[in-house]
């Protein structure tokens, strides 16, 4: 069973209200993405807050994180106001589809570690599915609207199942964005790939950087790389 909180080095997170605990997805997405010469930041599907509150820490920008279940943004909420980053994270509790034709300005990251579960068998908890089943938020509706809130330079980064990457591809070329940066995310040694840190961006001609990261050397011994990135938050490995 999970801990109800989860202590970083520069927040806390409680997490008792979300049906989406802290997990390696959330806090590889916020350690990952690109945040320099950022000033406007959204978090789709903001969960615990746990990715806007890294930005916070890695950035100065101004954070906007939206969500659809009200206890989430009760939880985010909680955790933001008793942080130090508090001026600058607005919450919001609102579907994207109706952010998108309210705000009226754009943004310098579109950030979301979106739900994915396209066609898998669905929990009894309402609101497991809210947050990891992809009906009320498709993949490729949240590129599509996502790009039209891009300032000129703006980018997207998601972190998603490596099984999807050929869903992603065909969304990405219907909607005229290119891939600029792209991480493989491999468990152990010798095993496959099973996420993809991916960051977007309009500039067709922008050249692609690939790497991979492997999580661990073994069971709870973690990678140099690993520790290299989350090291500003994990308060030990």
């Amino acid at each position: 069973m999970a801990n109800d909180y989860f202590q970083f080095k520069q927040f806390n997170i409680q997490q008792d209200k979300c049906a989406m605990k802290v997990g390696t997805d959330g806090v590889l997405l916020g350690a990952w993405v690109s945040t320099e010469s950022c000033h406007t930041l959204l978090d789709i599907g903001t969960g615990t807050g746990l990715i806007a509150l890294m930005l916070a820490q890695r950035s100065q920008a101004k954070i906007d994180a939206i969500d659809i279940d009200e206890d989430a943004i009760e939880q985010a909420s909680e955790n933001i106001s008793s942080s130090m980053f508090a001026n600058r994270i607005q919450v919001y509790h609102t579907p994207f589809e109706e952010y998108v034709t309210k705000v009226y300005y754009k943004y310098d990251l579109v950030v979301s570690n979106p739900p994915y579960f396209a066609d898998s068998l669905k929990s009894p908890d309402t609101k497991k599915n809210l947050a990891r089943h992809t009906d009320t938020l498709p993949l490729s509706l949240l590129l599509s609207r996502s790009k039209s809130l891009l300032a000129p330079d703006g980018r997207i980064a998601l972190i998603l199942p490596y099984q999807r990457g050929n869903e992603l591809m065909e969304i990405i070329l219907k909607n005229k964005l290119n891939i600029v940066r792209k991480t493989e995310v491999i468990p152990l040694p010798n095993a496959s790939p099973k996420r993809l840190l991916i960051e977007l961006s309009t500039n067709l001609s922008a050249p692609c950087l690939s790497d991979t990261l492997v999580i661990e050397e073994s069971r709870h011994q973690y990678t140099a790389d690993y520790i290299k990135l989350t090291k500003d938050f994990y308060l030990k490995m």
